[in-house]
């Protein structure tokens, strides 16, 4: 059975923003390489992993709402993703902070939206 969105929520620990939450996507997990080669390596590159990881951004779309002031300037806080209904491992944490929020167009019979962009800082809390 595939599972449906219905029913997830996004939490801002601090500033406390919200709007209605119409999709969401990432963390994109990434993790550097490092190079060992050397001097005296003659056939192949060879890597390591890097000990750190970058947990990424998060992407999000709300309904537009004029009234309400995105969190650009607020300090990193404690944001909270939880996936409901889909058992174990639905609720992620972790601390961060918006780097980008834009109002979408306004059309005739058309839902006007905002996208944003969140920087994970730190490690993600899986429960």
């Amino acid at each position: 059975m595939a599972e449906q969105g219905t029913g997830t929520t996004l939490t801002f620990g601090t500033s406390g923003f919200t709007s209605e939450l119409l999709s969401i996507g990432g963390p994109g997990w990434s993790r550097e390489s490092v190079d060992t080669a050397h001097m005296g390596t003659t056939t192949s590159l060879s890597f390591e992993p890097a000990d750190l990881y970058d947990g990424g951004e998060l992407t999000v779309e709300f309904a537009f709402d004029p009234s309400k002031t995105p969190p650009l300037t607020a300090v990193v806080e404690t944001i909270t993703v939880d996936w409901a209904g889909l058992g174990a491992g639905q609720i992620w944490s972790f601390s961060g902070f918006m780097t980008n929020y834009e109002p979408g167009s306004a059309a005739i019979n058309e839902r006007m939206t905002a996208s944003a962009t969140l920087k994970v800082t730190g490690d993600i809390s899986i429960t």
